[in-house]
Protein backbone atom coordinates (compact mmCIF):
# COMPACT_ATOMS: atom_id res chain seq x y z
CA UNK A 1 0.00 0.00 0.00
CA UNK A 2 1.10 3.46 -0.97
CA UNK A 3 -1.42 5.62 0.35
CA UNK A 4 -5.12 6.17 1.29
CA UNK A 5 -5.86 6.48 -2.34
CA UNK A 6 -2.92 4.53 -4.09
CA UNK A 7 -1.24 0.86 -4.08
CA UNK A 8 0.73 -1.48 -5.82
CA UNK A 9 1.09 -5.45 -6.02
CA UNK A 10 3.57 -7.81 -7.45
CA UNK A 11 2.11 -10.28 -9.52
CA UNK A 12 3.28 -13.25 -11.46
CA UNK A 13 1.93 -14.25 -14.56
CA UNK A 14 3.37 -18.13 -15.28
CA UNK A 15 7.03 -16.96 -14.97
CA UNK A 16 6.68 -13.16 -15.72
CA UNK A 17 6.88 -10.90 -12.74
CA UNK A 18 4.49 -8.40 -13.30
CA UNK A 19 3.68 -4.57 -11.39
CA UNK A 20 0.05 -4.05 -10.77
CA UNK A 21 -0.50 0.10 -9.83
CA UNK A 22 -4.58 0.91 -8.96
CA UNK A 23 -5.56 4.25 -7.86
CA UNK A 24 -8.85 5.47 -6.19
CA UNK A 25 -8.21 9.73 -6.50
CA UNK A 26 -10.47 10.16 -9.63
CA UNK A 27 -9.16 13.87 -9.74
CA UNK A 28 -5.84 11.71 -11.14
CA UNK A 29 -7.49 9.61 -13.85
CA UNK A 30 -6.93 11.65 -16.63
CA UNK A 31 -2.84 12.48 -15.68
CA UNK A 32 -2.60 8.56 -15.19
CA UNK A 33 -4.34 7.37 -18.45
CA UNK A 34 -1.89 10.32 -20.08
CA UNK A 35 1.08 9.12 -18.60
CA UNK A 36 0.83 5.48 -19.46
CA UNK A 37 0.04 6.36 -22.84
CA UNK A 38 2.99 8.34 -22.70
CA UNK A 39 5.52 5.81 -21.62
CA UNK A 40 3.99 3.21 -23.62
CA UNK A 41 4.86 5.14 -26.81
CA UNK A 42 8.60 6.16 -25.46
CA UNK A 43 8.86 2.26 -24.55
CA UNK A 44 8.42 1.90 -28.76
CA UNK A 45 10.73 4.36 -29.35
CA UNK A 46 13.52 2.23 -27.70
CA UNK A 47 13.49 4.32 -24.21
CA UNK A 48 14.55 2.52 -21.02
CA UNK A 49 11.32 3.08 -19.50
CA UNK A 50 8.84 0.68 -17.11
CA UNK A 51 5.73 0.57 -19.97
CA UNK A 52 2.71 -0.46 -19.41
CA UNK A 53 1.82 -3.69 -20.87
CA UNK A 54 -2.03 -3.50 -23.33
CA UNK A 55 -5.48 -5.65 -22.23
CA UNK A 56 -6.30 -7.48 -24.96
CA UNK A 57 -8.38 -4.54 -26.17
CA UNK A 58 -4.96 -2.76 -26.32
CA UNK A 59 -5.64 -0.20 -23.31
CA UNK A 60 -2.93 0.66 -21.55
CA UNK A 61 -4.64 2.21 -18.26
CA UNK A 62 -8.17 1.13 -17.58
CA UNK A 63 -10.71 2.67 -15.43
CA UNK A 64 -13.31 0.46 -13.41
CA UNK A 65 -15.66 0.89 -10.88
CA UNK A 66 -14.09 4.06 -9.57
CA UNK A 67 -10.67 2.10 -9.82
CA UNK A 68 -7.99 3.19 -12.84
CA UNK A 69 -5.30 0.26 -13.17
CA UNK A 70 -2.45 -0.39 -14.96
CA UNK A 71 0.23 -3.07 -14.90
CA UNK A 72 3.79 -2.91 -16.03
CA UNK A 73 7.11 -6.04 -16.18
CA UNK A 74 9.91 -5.50 -13.69
CA UNK A 75 12.62 -4.41 -14.68
CA UNK A 76 16.19 -6.03 -13.24
CA UNK A 77 18.45 -3.62 -11.94
CA UNK A 78 19.44 -1.10 -8.89
CA UNK A 79 18.86 2.10 -8.04
CA UNK A 80 21.07 4.87 -9.48
CA UNK A 81 24.16 5.50 -7.06
CA UNK A 82 25.93 9.27 -7.15
CA UNK A 83 28.86 7.51 -5.94
CA UNK A 84 29.22 6.43 -9.61
CA UNK A 85 30.57 8.82 -11.94
CA UNK A 86 29.55 6.68 -14.82
CA UNK A 87 26.01 5.91 -14.18
CA UNK A 88 25.31 9.61 -13.42
CA UNK A 89 27.15 10.42 -16.66
CA UNK A 90 24.53 7.75 -18.12
CA UNK A 91 21.54 9.29 -16.49
CA UNK A 92 22.53 12.79 -17.90
CA UNK A 93 22.71 11.31 -21.46
CA UNK A 94 19.19 9.31 -21.10
CA UNK A 95 17.01 12.22 -19.58
CA UNK A 96 18.65 13.63 -22.91
CA UNK A 97 17.61 11.19 -25.17
CA UNK A 98 14.00 11.32 -23.13
CA UNK A 99 14.00 15.14 -23.79
CA UNK A 100 14.47 14.53 -27.14
CA UNK A 101 11.57 12.28 -27.99
CA UNK A 102 9.22 14.02 -25.30
CA UNK A 103 9.82 17.18 -27.86
CA UNK A 104 8.23 15.52 -30.59
CA UNK A 105 5.59 13.80 -28.67
CA UNK A 106 2.35 14.36 -30.18
CA UNK A 107 0.04 16.58 -28.17
CA UNK A 108 -3.85 16.21 -28.39
CA UNK A 109 -5.69 19.37 -27.26
CA UNK A 110 -7.70 17.45 -24.82
CA UNK A 111 -4.10 16.77 -23.04
CA UNK A 112 -3.55 20.73 -22.31
CA UNK A 113 -5.83 20.05 -19.52
CA UNK A 114 -3.32 17.60 -17.93
CA UNK A 115 -0.77 19.61 -18.94
CA UNK A 116 -1.15 23.25 -18.28
CA UNK A 117 1.86 25.65 -18.98
CA UNK A 118 3.53 27.17 -15.54
CA UNK A 119 4.22 31.06 -14.99
CA UNK A 120 6.86 32.77 -17.03
CA UNK A 121 10.99 31.43 -15.50
CA UNK A 122 11.69 34.37 -14.37
CA UNK A 123 8.25 34.94 -12.47
CA UNK A 124 8.78 32.13 -10.83
CA UNK A 125 12.10 32.77 -9.32
CA UNK A 126 11.35 36.48 -8.56
CA UNK A 127 8.04 35.37 -6.80
CA UNK A 128 9.94 32.77 -4.62
CA UNK A 129 12.88 35.65 -3.83
CA UNK A 130 10.10 37.65 -3.04
CA UNK A 131 8.90 35.41 -0.43
CA UNK A 132 11.96 35.18 1.45
CA UNK A 133 12.39 31.59 2.03
CA UNK A 134 14.54 31.27 5.65
CA UNK A 135 16.70 28.72 3.99
CA UNK A 136 18.50 31.69 2.09
CA UNK A 137 20.18 34.66 3.33
CA UNK A 138 19.17 38.32 2.67
CA UNK A 139 22.90 38.65 0.64
CA UNK A 140 22.08 35.52 -1.10
CA UNK A 141 18.98 36.95 -2.51
CA UNK A 142 20.44 39.83 -3.49
CA UNK A 143 23.00 37.98 -5.52
CA UNK A 144 20.21 35.86 -7.08
CA UNK A 145 17.99 39.29 -8.01
CA UNK A 146 20.68 40.99 -9.35
CA UNK A 147 21.81 37.68 -11.32
CA UNK A 148 17.50 37.76 -12.44
CA UNK A 149 17.96 40.75 -13.82
CA UNK A 150 20.75 39.77 -16.03
CA UNK A 151 19.15 36.51 -17.13
CA UNK A 152 18.44 35.98 -21.46
CA UNK A 153 14.29 36.53 -22.40
CA UNK A 154 15.12 33.91 -24.95
CA UNK A 155 14.49 30.23 -23.82
CA UNK A 156 13.49 27.44 -26.59
CA UNK A 157 10.19 26.60 -25.94
CA UNK A 158 8.45 24.67 -23.25
CA UNK A 159 7.76 20.79 -23.42
CA UNK A 160 6.33 17.81 -21.61
CA UNK A 161 9.22 16.73 -19.04
CA UNK A 162 9.19 13.45 -16.76
CA UNK A 163 8.59 15.60 -13.84
CA UNK A 164 10.86 13.12 -10.88
CA UNK A 165 14.21 12.78 -12.19
CA UNK A 166 16.24 11.28 -9.54
CA UNK A 167 17.58 8.09 -7.86
CA UNK A 168 14.60 6.66 -6.43
CA UNK A 169 13.11 6.61 -10.46
CA UNK A 170 16.29 5.60 -12.60
CA UNK A 171 17.28 1.64 -12.30
CA UNK A 172 21.19 0.68 -13.64
CA UNK A 173 22.65 -2.44 -14.32
CA UNK A 174 26.61 -1.99 -14.30
CA UNK A 175 26.58 1.52 -15.76
CA UNK A 176 23.85 1.39 -18.21
CA UNK A 177 20.33 2.96 -17.12
CA UNK A 178 17.80 0.08 -18.09
CA UNK A 179 14.76 1.55 -16.52
CA UNK A 180 13.20 5.36 -15.73
CA UNK A 181 10.32 5.22 -13.59
CA UNK A 182 7.28 7.04 -12.60
CA UNK A 183 5.97 9.48 -15.60
CA UNK A 184 3.26 10.38 -13.27
CA UNK A 185 4.35 13.94 -12.25
CA UNK A 186 4.87 14.64 -16.29
CA UNK A 187 4.50 18.46 -16.78
CA UNK A 188 5.13 21.32 -19.07
CA UNK A 189 8.38 23.05 -18.69
CA UNK A 190 11.62 24.38 -19.63
CA UNK A 191 13.99 21.35 -19.99
CA UNK A 192 16.45 23.10 -18.34
CA UNK A 193 14.33 23.23 -15.03
CA UNK A 194 14.03 19.29 -15.12
CA UNK A 195 17.79 19.31 -15.67
CA UNK A 196 18.52 21.79 -13.11
CA UNK A 197 16.64 20.50 -10.49
CA UNK A 198 17.79 16.84 -11.37
CA UNK A 199 21.24 17.88 -10.98
CA UNK A 200 20.71 18.70 -7.38
CA UNK A 201 18.13 16.24 -6.10
CA UNK A 202 19.51 13.46 -8.35
CA UNK A 203 20.95 11.46 -5.39
CA UNK A 204 17.07 11.41 -3.65
CA UNK A 205 16.02 8.12 -3.18
CA UNK A 206 13.25 7.87 -0.49
CA UNK A 207 14.20 10.42 2.02
CA UNK A 208 16.84 13.19 2.63
CA UNK A 209 16.55 15.34 -0.10
CA UNK A 210 19.54 16.52 0.11
CA UNK A 211 21.84 18.41 -3.00
CA UNK A 212 24.43 16.28 -3.95
CA UNK A 213 27.77 17.23 -4.96
CA UNK A 214 29.59 19.63 -6.93
CA UNK A 215 31.07 17.00 -9.44
CA UNK A 216 28.04 15.02 -9.89
CA UNK A 217 26.36 17.70 -10.95
CA UNK A 218 29.14 18.07 -13.20
CA UNK A 219 29.12 14.41 -14.25
CA UNK A 220 25.75 14.78 -14.97
CA UNK A 221 25.11 18.14 -16.88
CA UNK A 222 28.33 16.54 -18.91
CA UNK A 223 26.41 13.38 -19.75
CA UNK A 224 23.62 15.16 -20.98
CA UNK A 225 25.58 17.58 -23.63
CA UNK A 226 27.29 14.72 -25.05
CA UNK A 227 24.25 13.92 -26.50
CA UNK A 228 21.87 17.13 -26.44
CA UNK A 229 24.21 20.88 -26.70
CA UNK A 230 22.34 23.24 -24.44
CA UNK A 231 21.91 26.54 -26.14
CA UNK A 232 23.71 29.83 -24.68
CA UNK A 233 20.84 30.88 -22.95
CA UNK A 234 20.39 27.91 -21.32
CA UNK A 235 23.43 27.40 -19.89
CA UNK A 236 23.52 31.17 -18.63
CA UNK A 237 20.44 30.17 -16.80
Amino acid sequence: MLSDSNALAWVRRDDERLLLKWSVASDRFERLAFAAELTAWLGAQGLPVSAPLPTLAGEVQVTNDGVSMGVQGIIDGVHLSVEDADQVRAAGATLARLHDALRSYPMRDAQHEVLSPPAPLTQQVSGWLASEPSTVSPQTRDVLGQMLERVPADLPPMQIVQGDYRAANILCAGTEVVGVLDFEELRLDHRIVELARSAVMLGTLFRDWGPVSVSVREHFLDGYQAVQTLTDEELRW
